[in-house]
């Protein structure tokens, strides 16, 4: 088969952890979902699902919390509401869109598959699980809905795809550098140490992981801002802060790309620009 995947499991403390991974031509995408006092956070991808049930069935979920609405963190929602008939919670803004068949292009499909339509409830600013009380941040930037998950009795952190790696080379076409940046600065008002990234993994210094990353996205808009202010046009300055070019580019058609990067800080500099005069 010319798509490779590879399944793995551990446990992280009280964290029982899942990790897919899909290769094809260079490209090397993963995702994990992770379960915790009866809290299982996000669902795996659909062309894993297989993998997943044989995690999910070692375990005893009593509820599902899912991070944002993309198809690697909800391909197997579907599956876990009709077999064991258990609740799903989200952020509101997307859970329309979820109750449908997913539309997004097939290259997507082809690493995760088709998500099945299911149903969610509007998740709050905070919900319970056995022995804690868990924050739900609003984290957007790589998606409207995103969120992440702070377990106050053990200062974890659950952030979905808030982190994912420290210096972000290609972003998705809808994500905004801006937005993201202001969503690190929020959850790192937290009080919070270790860390779970959906593409990630565990961090075990995620507070450090996630200044770092926010270090490197403010440097890089500032470097971006003054070429535009030296005049140099959205391809120029992608050229000359991005000059290596990914596989996920050409596979996605364009869809991820530096270029998002460099616009969606110009576009929000423009804004703010207009605003003051």
């Amino acid at each position: 088969m010319l798509l490779k995947k590879k399944f793995e499991q551990e446990t992280v403390g009280d964290v029982h952890v899942a990790k897919g991974t899909l290769t094809f031509q260079g490209v090397r995408l993963t995702v994990h979902c992770f379960s915790i006092d009866g809290v299982l956070i996000d669902t795996g991808a659909q062309s894993l699902a297989r993998e997943f049930t044989q995690f999910f069935n070692q375990l005893q979920i009593d509820q599902v919390v899912i991070t944002h609405f993309h198809e690697d963190h909800t391909g197997c929602a579907a599956c876990l509401q009709n077999k064991r008939q258990l609740p799903i919670y989200m952020n509101e803004l997307m859970i329309d869109y979820c109750r449908k068949q997913a539309d997004y292009p097939i290259y997507r499909k082809f690493f995760w598959g088709k998500r099945p339509p299911f149903e969610a409830k509007p998740i709050g600013k905070t919900f319970s699980s056995h022995h804690a009380t868990w924050d739900v941040i609003h984290t957007p930037g790589h998606a409207v809905d995103h969120l992440a998950f702070l377990n106050r009795e053990t200062g974890q952190l659950f952030t979905g795809d808030l982190y994912c790696l420290e210096k972000t080379k290609v972003v998705l076409r809808e994500e905004s550098v801006p937005t993201l940046i202001e969503s690190l600065r929020k959850v790192l008002t937290y009080d919070f140490n270790e860390m779970f990234c959906a593409h990630a993994g565990y961090i075990k210094d995620g507070r450090t992981a996630l200044q770092r990353k926010l270090n490197y996205l403010q440097e890089l808009q500032g470097k971006i801002i003054d070429l535009y202010e030296q005049g140099a046009q959205q391809k120029q300055i992608q050229s000359i802060l991005f000059p290596k070019k990914y596989p996920i580019t050409y596979l996605s058609f364009g869809e991820w790309s530096s270029s998002h990067i460099v616009r969606s800080v110009i576009e929000e500099y423009r804004i703010k620009k207009v605003s003051e005069q």
